[in-house]
């Protein structure tokens, strides 16, 4: 029998009395379903609550041990409802179906587009493709175009005649044109000098040095193409020519210099400078040699 307490001393209280003391109201079920519910503050809230501590205990042993019938007896009526859920579910193959139907059309989509991007690419990857030759084949041909205008300036200036062409007093004096008027000072000073001095004739250091630097550059360009190039092939002769021709000037101009002495020193020594920039020493080496066993 639970036993309340509503002040005053026990011992004055007899058990008749204590008997007929009102029973607690039972916890209402909603104080444990509030969101914030905690069970400390629970506790303190029931201080006002006549009943001792094991009484409280026990009526919550109750209670739970009747929600978990409760619980069971709710799982167990609706057990057979639960069981044939998948088999009442009718009418949804129509949405199902029409969910597949809809990924298949979306996955051919993307593989058209797919498949389309792919093809662009390849078309844009052809053209740039193309367009590198375009500009690696205009590249050659203003290079191509370089080598024929630097080898017919040097004929002219040499005038050397090649196949299909002769060399004009005007092409000659076009290129003279092109040197400066200080190139020029400085040739006649210098062949006015070594002509009072000692009387040496011949091309001036500076027109041969401008004719193996022009040169030069030409052998430079044949190299850029190539020289299994068939038009660098068609010029060969031409450059043999022309570097012959060259080397004929500089031999010449060789042997005057070193006929002229001491006075000529300056001159050699010039023209030595610009055998070794044509990369024709064994060349010049020839001629001494020709030279000192006269």
């Amino acid at each position: 029998m639970s036993k309340f307490y509503f002040g005053g001393q026990s011992g004055s209280v007899s058990s008749d009395d204590e008997d007929n003391l009102p029973y607690p109201e039972a916890l209402p079920r909603s104080d444990f379903l509030a969101p914030t519910f905690s069970a400390p503050a629970y506790l303190s809230t029931l201080s006002e609550r006549h009943q001792t501590l094991e009484d409280l205990r026990s009526d919550l042993r109750e209670r739970s041990q009747a929600l978990s019938k409760e619980l069971l007896d709710l799982v167990n009526e609706n057990y057979e409802q639960f069981l044939s859920l998948g088999s009442d579910l009718k009418g949804g193959e129509e949405k199902v179906e029409d969910v597949r139907v809809g990924l298949l059309g979306f996955k051919r989509g993307v593989e058209d587009v797919r498949r389309t991007v792919g093809e662009r690419r390849g078309e844009i990857e052809g053209l740039l493709k193309q367009k590198g030759e375009v500009g690696s084949g205009i590249a050659l041909g203003r290079k191509l175009l370089e080598v024929e205008q630097r080898l017919e300036e040097l004929e002219d200036r040499l005038m050397v005649s090649s196949l299909g062409r002769t060399v004009s007093g005007s092409g000659i004096v076009e290129q003279n044109e092109e040197w400066s008027e200080s190139e020029d000072e400085e040739d006649e000073d210098e062949d006015e000098e070594l002509t009072v001095k000692g009387g040496v004739g011949g091309s001036s250091t500076q027109k041969l040095q401008r004719l193996v630097l022009d040169c030069r550059r030409v052998e430079s360009l044949v190299q850029s193409v190539g020289k299994e190039h068939p038009f660098i092939i068609a010029q060969q002769s031409r450059l043999i020519r022309v570097r012959n021709t060259i080397l004929l000037d500089l031999s010449t101009a060789l042997k005057q210099t070193t006929a002229s002495g001491e006075i000529g020193k300056t001159r050699l020594i010039k023209i030595l400078n610009i055998y070794r920039e044509f990369g024709a020493d064994t060349e010049a080496l020839t001629v001494l040699k020709y030279l000192k066993s006269r």
